[in-house]
C-alpha cells in the first residue's frame, strides 16, 4: 500500500514538473504581432480651439456726482433697471470754505453796488423829469442799475450753489441729485449712505456712484494663443458655453482681434471679442465665465483615417497597406499626402483609397 502511494506522489510531482516546463516553454516563444486594421472612410474633419473668457456688457458706464459732498439717500440698488435721467442718489453739499467766503463777499459787494446804482438812478430820474439831463444819460443810469440788480441775483444763486448745491433758479436741474446718464441695469453701487464723494476733476477721477450697462448688448471677451490667432478672421461663428447655467449654449460672431499681444503665464496671447446672440428668456449676469469654441478649419467629403495609423518620419508621411490574407498577409509601405487633422482623424489627400486596408498600431495584450 505504501509503495502505491509513493508511486502516485511521484507521478503527481512529475506531471507538475512537465506542465510547468511546457508552460514556460510556450511563454518563451515569440508571439505573433497583432495590429489594428482600419478601412479609410469618406467623411468630414474640423479643427477647433477652445477659448476661455467671460461674458460682459459691451459698455459699462460709471455714474459720478457733479459736486462733492456726502450721500444722504440711495434711491436704487444693484439689479434695478434705470432710465437715463432717473435719480439714483442724493448728495448733501459740504461747501469749500474758501469758495463759500468768496461767494458771500460777492453777494455783499453786489448789494452795495446795487444800492449805489439805485441812488444814482433815482437822482438821474428826478433831473430827467425836470429836463435837466438828456435821455441818453437817464437810460445809461437805468442800465447800470438793472445790471447791478442782476449781479445781486447771480451772486445769490452762486452762494446757494456753493452752500447747498442748488439754487432757487435751477432747482429742477439740481446737481445734488445724481442721475443715470444711460438706460440699463445697475450692476453695482459701491457707495453707502454717509459716504463722502467727490466730483471728477483734473487730479481725480471722481467717486463712482453706480455702474450701469445695457445687458441686451453683450460680448464675449477672451484670449487666444499666438499659434492660433493667425487662423482667425472677423465674422467667424463661435459657440459659447456657460457652465454656471447648466451648460447653456448660444452663438456669437467674432468682431475684434487685438493687434497687440499680452504676455500671460509666459505665453503671448491676443485678446478677442465676439458679439453674443442671446437666446430669449435667459438672464445673463455680467462676468459669467464662458468657453468659446471656434472652428479654425474644416473639410467635407474627404478620405479620412485614424491619425494613429499614419507614420511620420522627417518630411515623409506613409502608411502600411495590408496585402494578402492568412499566412500570406504582409504589409506594403505607401507614401501618402495628408491634410487637415483634428487630433483623432486626419485627411488623406492622395495615396490611398477607401477600398484598401491599412495597418494601425500594435494591439497591446493586457
Amino acid at each position: 500500500m505504501g509503495k502505491i502511494i509513493k508511486t502516485l506522489l511521484a507521478l503527481v510531482v512529475l506531471l507538475v514538473f512537465i506542465g510547468t516546463f511546457v508552460f514556460l516553454w510556450k511563454k518563451s516563444q515569440p508571439q505573433p504581432e497583432v495590429y489594428e486594421e482600419f478601412i479609410p472612410e469618406m467623411g468630414a474633419i474640423s479643427k477647433s480651439t477652445i477659448v476661455t473668457g467671460k461674458i460682459e456688457p459691451r459698455n459699462e458706464v460709471s455714474v459720478k456726482p457733479q459736486i462733492s459732498g456726502i450721500i444722504t439717500e440711495l434711491l436704487k440698488e444693484a439689479g434695478d433697471q434705470v432710465q437715463a435721467g432717473e435719480v439714483i442718489a442724493k448728495v448733501k453739499v459740504i461747501p469749500d470754505m474758501n469758495q463759500l467766503s468768496s461767494a458771500e463777499a460777492r453777494v455783499r459787494l453786489a448789494r452795495i453796488n446795487v444800492e449805489q446804482a439805485k441812488t444814482d438812478y433815482d437822482r438821474e430820474k428826478i433831473l430827467y423829469d425836470k429836463g435837466l439831463v438828456s435821455r441818453e444819460e437817464y437810460e445809461k443810469s437805468l442800465q447800470t442799475y438793472n445790471q447791478c440788480a442782476e449781479e445781486v441775483n447771480a451772486a445769490q444763486d452762486n452762494l446757494e450753489v456753493v452752500r447747498d448745491g442748488v439754487s432757487r433758479s435751477n432747482a429742477s436741474a439740481s446737481s445734488t441729485l445724481v442721475r443715470s446718464t444711460v438706460s440699463g441695469l445697475i450692476l453695482d453701487i459701491p457707495v453707502k449712505v454717509g459716504n463722502s464723494v467727490i466730483l471728477s476733476n483734473t487730479f481725480n477721477d471722481g467717486t463712482t456712484i453706480a455702474t450701469v450697462a445695457n445687458m441686451n448688448d453683450l460680448i464675449f471677451r477672451g484670449n487666444i494663443d499666438e499659434t492660433e490667432v493667425g487662423q482667425l478672421t472677423t465674422g467667424m461663428p463661435m459657440n459659447i458655453t456657460i457652465g454656471a447655467l447648466q451648460d447653456l449654449q448660444f452663438n456669437a460672431n467674432l468682431e475684434y482681434i487685438s493687434p497687440k499681444a499680452v504676455e500671460s503665464n509666459g505665453a503671448n496671447q491676443f485678446e478677442i471679442k465676439a458679439a453674443v446672440h442671446m437666446p430669449g428668456g435667459n438672464r445673463i449676469r455680467s462676468g459669467y465665465s464662458a468657453n468659446a469654441e471656434i472652428v479654425l478649419a474644416s473639410v467635407t467629403n474627404v478620405v479620412t483615417l485614424p491619425e494613429s495609423a499614419v507614420m511620420f518620419e522627417g518630411d515623409e508621411t506613409y502608411v502600411w497597406v495590408i496585402r494578402g490574407e492568412g499566412d500570406e498577409k504582409h504589409y506594403e509601405r505607401r507614401p501618402v499626402k495628408t491634410g487637415l487633422s483634428d487630433g483623432l482623424k486626419i485627411e488623406i489627400k492622395s495615396g490611398l483609397s477607401t477600398k484598401e486596408l491599412v495597418r494601425g498600431p500594435k494591439v497591446v495584450e493586457e
